[in-house]
């Protein structure tokens, strides 16, 4: 599971760093480029590429966490089931209280992140909650 969580770092990272080495684009802007604008007066010309990437993530992570935690906590109870030692069941049965623990962790931190970006933002947060919207669902204006 730390591998797992790991690779979603450095990933996390990777994408941040590519937008970074992009900004010199951001100076030398072409109408070709497509973008995308989140709200009146927040970010705009934001390449359509970033939130369609994000929004991809995303989804995988919806749907990969729950799928991981199936069979990750099967093949661990099954360990213990077929070892037939109730100290490998305790153990299957402790792994997987871990995982799951970790997996709702997981969708709580989506969930925060929201709330802080809600909490953040001042009288306006009706732009700012659209151009999270942008980048967690992929629709922008």
């Amino acid at each position: 599971m730390k591998k797992v969580l790991n690779v979603c770092f450095i990933l996390l990272i990777s994408l941040i760093f590519i937008d970074i080495v992009g900004a010199d684009t951001y100076n030398n802007y072409s109408p070709e480029v497509p973008t995308a604008s989140c709200g009146d007066n927040l970010l705009t010309d934001i390449p359509q590429m970033l939130p369609k990437v994000i929004s991809i993530i995303y989804t995988v992570i919806q749907v990969a966490v729950p799928i991981v935690l199936i069979v990750m906590g099967s093949l661990d109870l099954m360990k213990g089931v077929t070892a037939q030692k109730e100290d490998e069941i305790k153990k299957g049965q402790q792994m997987f209280i871990k995982r799951l623990i970790s997996g709702v962790l997981v969708f709580v931190v989506f969930i925060v992140v929201k709330l802080v970006i809600s909490l953040v933002a001042d009288g306006s947060s009706a732009p700012i909650m659209q151009c999270a919207d942008c980048f967690i669902s992929n629709d922008c204006d």
